[in-house]
């Protein structure tokens, strides 16, 4: 399961709304390398496939997990960080990282 925040679920319905047809969402895939090992990917896709897990948060949001990432992904919180002066960028508190790199985007499991 993927839990999503009211502010990611802000930040996806409004997305989706600007970028990409009805029905589509925030879709979050896990690959090899990274400094750590594994790293996030985030893409827009307008529509889940066929063997996808679709997670939805307040006012319909939806987050697209393929079976083999959902592995590395069960249990985290997405959330999106609106208070970084730096940055704003999506977060993910994953429990199945054992180590994280100072990137954000990169973990070990």
């Amino acid at each position: 399961m993927i839990e999503i925040t009211e502010s990611a679920s802000r930040v996806i319905n409004k997305q989706v709304a600007k970028n990409v047809q009805p029905g589509g969402g925030l879709r979050i895939a896990i690959k090899a390398g990274g400094c750590s090992g594994f790293s996030y990917a985030f893409t827009w896709d307008s529509e889940s496939r066929d063997n996808d897990m679709v997670f939805e948060g307040a006012a319909g949001a939806k987050v697209f997990v393929d079976p083999r990432s959902l592995k590395l992904l069960d249990g985290t919180v997405l959330d999106f960080d609106e208070h970084n002066m730096m940055a704003t960028t999506f977060t993910l508190k994953n429990p199945q990282a054992t180590s994280t790199c100072g990137c954000g985007t990169s973990f070990s499991a």
